[in-house]
């Protein structure tokens, strides 16, 4: 039996709620499917620093790169400095492992969720793929003077040859696995660049980049738009999406865009990628301190990267079984809502979602 080294960090506010019906589930799952999996917990939270003032040691982050993947419930505090634990587990984690890949899929499960008229989920299915170690979240800056009427903040966005090419490499790649799942009678597959090439000059490197990778895939179709336009061109057509690549700031804001395509926050999950090596699977909704132990939050932003990490580590089954459950409940509306409005509780989703693995077929 095939047995999966599984690091667990449930982290703050909500976090510890999602991540327990998000294991529930892998239990199930693993348990129908004849595979195993071995949890190691990992205390690091906002919590965890205000009682031991310990961020990610350095160890820590060398016993992450041994595990198969890390599953992340949500980081941040309300009585934390805003960032302090969020860039050492966070940023730990995606540059201590070089996660260079934030796969982010937009796929819409049931036309009640979407609040764009006459859409439906046919119209949105795509993924982005955001470019994760580089750009503005780098980390060079810095303050001169903090504190005073003179003070000056800084920070310099960095982009590499290698940065832009391996992400947009995989971006193709990921295209042309989408084509075949979809079959000859598909859609064609297609490659978006997203910059804003024309107002920052650097950024050229991504437009070059982006045209020499396309060589090597003359099947795909390619498009370029600039980001504000983009985040148009969502609203107004989503289904012209198949795949989009971008760099790390405009990524991190059209997916949250694109999260609301799919229904809200409580539904999207991403995964933070180093192809071949361990990765990092978590929801992007957030702690939401004002919701924590109220056990109303939606798991199912937290089931659906249990079913990324599954699809990752080669499981492929059973990572289209886990989603198709959450897709079944949603359509059927026995699932109403991604919300904390939904009526259900975090462990009665949880145990809905087991039960639909149950059944056969």
């Amino acid at each position: 039996m095939k047995t999966y080294k599984i690091g667990v960090i449930p982290g703050d506010g909500i976090g510890p709620e999602v991540m327990h019906e998000a294991l529930k589930v892998l239990r199930a799952v693993s348990a129908q499917d004849g595979f195993a999996v071995e949890l190691e917990d990992y205390p690091y939270s906002g919590e965890y620093y205000l009682k031991t003032k310990e961020l990610v040691p350095e160890r820590v982050i060398d016993e992450w790169r041994s595990l198969d993947a890390v599953l992340l419930g949500a980081i941040g505090h309300p009585d934390v400095e805003p960032g302090l634990v969020e860039r050492s587990v966070i940023l730990g984690l995606r540059f201590g492992l070089d996660l260079y890949i934030n796969l982010r899929p937009i796929k819409l499960f049931a036309e009640r969720l979407c609040p764009l008229k006459d859409k439906g989920p046919a119209d949105i299915d795509f993924t982005v793929v955001r470019e994760n170690t580089e750009g503005l979240y780098a980390q060079i800056g810095g303050h001169l003077k903090k504190g005073t009427e003179d003070e000056v903040a800084t920070v310099t966005g960095v982009y590499t040859w290698k940065g832009c090419t391996r992400a947009i490499r995989y971006a193709f790649e990921l295209a042309q696995r989408r084509a075949q799942q979809r079959g000859p009678q598909g859609r064609k597959p297609q490659v978006t660049l997203v910059d804003k090439a024309n107002a920052i000059r650097p950024q050229d490197i991504w437009t070059r980049a982006f045209a020499e990778v396309a060589t090597d895939y003359p099947q795909i179709e390619t498009d370029h738009a600039y980001v504000d336009a983009a985040c148009m061109w969502m609203i107004k057509n989503p289904e012209w999406f198949d795949v989009v690549v971008t760099p790390n700031l405009f990524g991190d804001i059209i997916t949250d865009l694109g999260a609301m395509l799919q229904g809200g926050m409580g539904i999207a999950a991403s995964g933070n990628l180093h192809p071949g090596r361990t990765s990092m699977f978590e929801p992007i909704h957030g702690s939401a301190p004002k919701h924590a132990g109220k056990g109303v939050a939606c798991p199912l932003g937290a089931v659906l990267a249990v079913s990324m990490m599954l699809d990752y580590l080669g499981e492929t089954d059973s990572a289209a079984r886990v989603e198709s459950s959450v897709a079944g409940l949603l359509a059927s509306g026995a699932i109403p809502s991604v919300d904390t409005r939904s009526g259900l509780s975090t462990s009665a989703v949880g145990e809905m979602l087991v039960g639909r693995l149950s059944q056969p077929g």
